[in-house]
Protein backbone atom coordinates (compact mmCIF):
# COMPACT_ATOMS: atom_id res chain seq x y z
CA UNK A 1 0.00 0.00 0.00
CA UNK A 2 1.46 3.24 -0.96
CA UNK A 3 2.44 6.12 1.83
CA UNK A 4 0.38 8.72 1.76
CA UNK A 5 0.96 11.90 -0.11
CA UNK A 6 2.13 15.35 1.53
CA UNK A 7 -0.04 18.03 1.22
CA UNK A 8 2.65 19.68 -1.32
CA UNK A 9 3.06 16.43 -3.48
CA UNK A 10 -1.26 16.01 -3.33
CA UNK A 11 -1.31 19.46 -5.06
CA UNK A 12 1.47 18.60 -7.72
CA UNK A 13 -0.89 15.51 -8.31
CA UNK A 14 -4.03 17.67 -8.67
CA UNK A 15 -2.52 20.22 -11.21
CA UNK A 16 -1.90 17.17 -13.43
CA UNK A 17 -4.87 15.27 -12.75
CA UNK A 18 -6.91 18.95 -13.74
CA UNK A 19 -4.63 18.94 -17.12
CA UNK A 20 -5.41 15.59 -17.59
CA UNK A 21 -9.43 16.09 -16.85
CA UNK A 22 -9.14 19.18 -19.17
CA UNK A 23 -8.33 16.67 -22.11
CA UNK A 24 -10.34 13.57 -20.61
CA UNK A 25 -11.87 13.72 -17.89
CA UNK A 26 -14.00 10.09 -17.81
CA UNK A 27 -10.47 8.89 -18.29
CA UNK A 28 -8.89 10.79 -15.47
CA UNK A 29 -11.64 9.60 -12.95
CA UNK A 30 -11.74 6.43 -14.62
CA UNK A 31 -7.62 5.55 -13.95
CA UNK A 32 -7.14 7.17 -10.81
CA UNK A 33 -10.35 4.62 -9.50
CA UNK A 34 -8.16 1.71 -11.13
CA UNK A 35 -5.14 3.05 -9.32
CA UNK A 36 -6.59 3.35 -5.97
CA UNK A 37 -8.36 -0.34 -6.97
CA UNK A 38 -4.73 -2.08 -7.60
CA UNK A 39 -3.29 -0.62 -4.68
CA UNK A 40 -1.26 1.67 -6.70
CA UNK A 41 -2.31 5.14 -5.51
CA UNK A 42 -3.91 6.31 -2.43
CA UNK A 43 -7.29 8.40 -2.88
CA UNK A 44 -7.98 10.59 0.07
CA UNK A 45 -11.09 9.52 2.27
CA UNK A 46 -13.08 12.39 0.74
CA UNK A 47 -12.28 10.83 -2.89
CA UNK A 48 -12.48 6.96 -1.77
CA UNK A 49 -16.05 7.42 -3.62
CA UNK A 50 -13.62 7.44 -7.50
CA UNK A 51 -12.36 3.69 -6.87
CA UNK A 52 -16.21 2.39 -5.91
CA UNK A 53 -16.99 -0.38 -9.00
CA UNK A 54 -19.67 1.40 -9.83
CA UNK A 55 -17.56 5.00 -10.29
CA UNK A 56 -15.17 3.24 -12.12
CA UNK A 57 -17.61 1.53 -14.96
CA UNK A 58 -19.67 4.90 -15.09
CA UNK A 59 -16.59 6.93 -16.06
CA UNK A 60 -15.04 3.68 -18.69
CA UNK A 61 -18.85 4.00 -20.01
CA UNK A 62 -18.68 7.59 -20.40
CA UNK A 63 -15.17 7.54 -21.50
CA UNK A 64 -15.72 4.69 -24.76
CA UNK A 65 -18.68 7.22 -25.77
CA UNK A 66 -16.33 10.04 -25.31
CA UNK A 67 -13.68 8.01 -27.16
CA UNK A 68 -16.27 7.43 -30.42
CA UNK A 69 -17.61 10.74 -29.92
CA UNK A 70 -14.79 12.82 -29.89
CA UNK A 71 -13.31 10.98 -33.58
CA UNK A 72 -16.45 12.41 -35.31
CA UNK A 73 -14.91 15.44 -37.09
CA UNK A 74 -17.40 18.71 -36.59
CA UNK A 75 -19.34 16.31 -34.18
CA UNK A 76 -16.44 16.39 -31.90
CA UNK A 77 -16.54 20.48 -31.89
CA UNK A 78 -20.14 19.75 -30.31
CA UNK A 79 -19.23 17.55 -28.04
CA UNK A 80 -15.92 19.00 -26.68
CA UNK A 81 -18.24 22.89 -26.25
CA UNK A 82 -20.41 20.36 -23.83
CA UNK A 83 -18.09 19.18 -22.40
CA UNK A 84 -16.89 22.50 -21.32
CA UNK A 85 -19.38 22.12 -18.25
CA UNK A 86 -18.09 18.73 -17.18
CA UNK A 87 -14.44 18.74 -17.73
CA UNK A 88 -13.71 22.33 -15.70
CA UNK A 89 -16.27 21.55 -12.37
CA UNK A 90 -15.01 18.19 -12.25
CA UNK A 91 -11.50 19.04 -12.14
CA UNK A 92 -12.33 21.86 -9.63
CA UNK A 93 -14.65 19.42 -7.20
CA UNK A 94 -11.22 16.75 -7.53
CA UNK A 95 -8.85 19.40 -6.50
CA UNK A 96 -11.45 20.54 -3.21
CA UNK A 97 -11.76 16.80 -2.36
CA UNK A 98 -7.74 16.01 -2.60
CA UNK A 99 -7.05 18.56 -0.32
CA UNK A 100 -9.66 18.24 2.37
CA UNK A 101 -6.57 18.27 4.40
CA UNK A 102 -5.94 22.10 4.19
CA UNK A 103 -8.11 25.05 5.19
CA UNK A 104 -11.00 26.05 3.46
CA UNK A 105 -9.35 29.02 2.03
CA UNK A 106 -6.39 26.58 0.60
CA UNK A 107 -8.95 24.48 -0.70
CA UNK A 108 -11.00 27.06 -2.53
CA UNK A 109 -7.48 27.68 -4.18
CA UNK A 110 -6.92 24.31 -5.13
CA UNK A 111 -10.13 24.38 -6.59
CA UNK A 112 -9.79 27.28 -8.39
CA UNK A 113 -6.16 26.59 -9.72
CA UNK A 114 -7.48 23.07 -11.08
CA UNK A 115 -10.34 24.67 -12.84
CA UNK A 116 -7.99 26.82 -14.55
CA UNK A 117 -5.48 23.80 -15.59
CA UNK A 118 -8.69 22.04 -16.95
CA UNK A 119 -10.17 24.87 -18.37
CA UNK A 120 -6.71 26.21 -20.41
CA UNK A 121 -6.68 22.56 -21.38
CA UNK A 122 -9.97 21.99 -22.33
CA UNK A 123 -9.41 25.67 -24.52
CA UNK A 124 -6.25 24.58 -26.20
CA UNK A 125 -7.69 20.86 -26.98
CA UNK A 126 -11.01 22.51 -28.68
CA UNK A 127 -8.86 25.73 -30.78
CA UNK A 128 -6.66 23.19 -32.20
CA UNK A 129 -9.49 20.30 -32.97
CA UNK A 130 -11.32 23.50 -34.49
CA UNK A 131 -8.30 24.27 -37.09
CA UNK A 132 -7.74 20.53 -37.91
CA UNK A 133 -11.57 19.59 -38.26
CA UNK A 134 -11.78 21.38 -41.71
CA UNK A 135 -8.79 18.76 -42.92
CA UNK A 136 -10.54 16.79 -45.72
CA UNK A 137 -9.09 13.53 -44.68
CA UNK A 138 -10.11 12.13 -41.12
CA UNK A 139 -7.15 10.70 -40.06
CA UNK A 140 -5.58 13.78 -38.79
CA UNK A 141 -8.83 14.38 -36.55
CA UNK A 142 -8.86 10.38 -35.01
CA UNK A 143 -4.89 10.86 -34.33
CA UNK A 144 -5.24 13.94 -32.46
CA UNK A 145 -8.05 12.45 -30.67
CA UNK A 146 -6.40 9.32 -29.96
CA UNK A 147 -2.77 11.05 -28.83
CA UNK A 148 -5.13 13.71 -25.84
CA UNK A 149 -6.90 9.92 -25.15
CA UNK A 150 -3.46 8.74 -24.13
CA UNK A 151 -1.50 11.81 -22.58
CA UNK A 152 -4.72 11.95 -20.39
CA UNK A 153 -4.25 8.86 -19.16
CA UNK A 154 -0.14 8.61 -18.75
CA UNK A 155 -0.35 11.86 -17.14
CA UNK A 156 -2.98 10.78 -14.55
CA UNK A 157 -1.07 7.71 -13.66
CA UNK A 158 3.02 9.85 -14.13
CA UNK A 159 0.94 12.44 -12.06
CA UNK A 160 0.52 9.53 -8.97
CA UNK A 161 4.23 8.12 -9.25
CA UNK A 162 6.23 11.38 -9.78
CA UNK A 163 3.99 14.70 -8.45
CA UNK A 164 6.20 16.96 -9.13
CA UNK A 165 7.83 16.12 -12.40
CA UNK A 166 4.12 15.97 -13.30
CA UNK A 167 3.50 19.30 -12.42
CA UNK A 168 6.58 20.40 -14.54
CA UNK A 169 5.40 18.73 -17.47
CA UNK A 170 2.00 20.51 -17.16
CA UNK A 171 3.85 23.62 -16.62
CA UNK A 172 5.61 22.89 -20.24
CA UNK A 173 2.22 21.71 -22.02
CA UNK A 174 0.58 25.05 -20.87
CA UNK A 175 3.59 27.48 -22.02
CA UNK A 176 3.03 24.96 -25.52
CA UNK A 177 -0.59 25.36 -25.49
CA UNK A 178 -0.47 29.45 -25.06
CA UNK A 179 2.40 29.06 -28.37
CA UNK A 180 -0.02 27.04 -30.14
CA UNK A 181 -3.22 28.67 -30.26
CA UNK A 182 -1.75 32.01 -30.73
CA UNK A 183 0.00 30.54 -33.95
CA UNK A 184 -4.02 29.32 -34.82
CA UNK A 185 -5.83 32.72 -33.52
CA UNK A 186 -2.77 34.80 -35.85
CA UNK A 187 -3.75 32.22 -39.11
CA UNK A 188 -7.54 32.63 -38.96
CA UNK A 189 -6.93 36.52 -38.57
CA UNK A 190 -5.20 36.04 -41.74
CA UNK A 191 -7.49 34.19 -43.11
CA UNK A 192 -10.64 36.07 -42.29
CA UNK A 193 -8.89 39.51 -43.49
CA UNK A 194 -7.72 37.63 -46.98
CA UNK A 195 -11.10 36.56 -47.38
CA UNK A 196 -12.95 40.05 -46.44
CA UNK A 197 -11.07 41.72 -48.58
CA UNK A 198 -11.31 39.13 -51.51
CA UNK A 199 -15.27 39.81 -51.08
CA UNK A 200 -14.38 43.62 -50.93
CA UNK A 201 -12.81 43.34 -54.09
CA UNK A 202 -15.57 41.43 -55.65
CA UNK A 203 -18.52 44.36 -54.15
CA UNK A 204 -16.15 46.92 -56.03
CA UNK A 205 -16.01 44.88 -59.61
CA UNK A 206 -19.98 44.46 -58.66
CA UNK A 207 -20.70 48.17 -58.34
CA UNK A 208 -18.45 48.98 -61.43
CA UNK A 209 -20.27 46.59 -63.52
CA UNK A 210 -23.87 48.84 -62.78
Amino acid sequence: MPLPFTPQEMLAIVVGASFAAGLNVYATVAVLGLLARADLFTLPPSLHLLQAWPTIAAAVALFIIEFVADKIPAFDLIWNALQTFVRVPVAGLLAYGATAQLSPGSQLASAVLASGIAFAAHGGKTAIRAAVTPSPEPLSNIGLSLTEDALAIALVWFATQHPYAAAVVVAILLVLLIIVVRMISKSLRALFQGARAQWQKLQLLWLDQQ
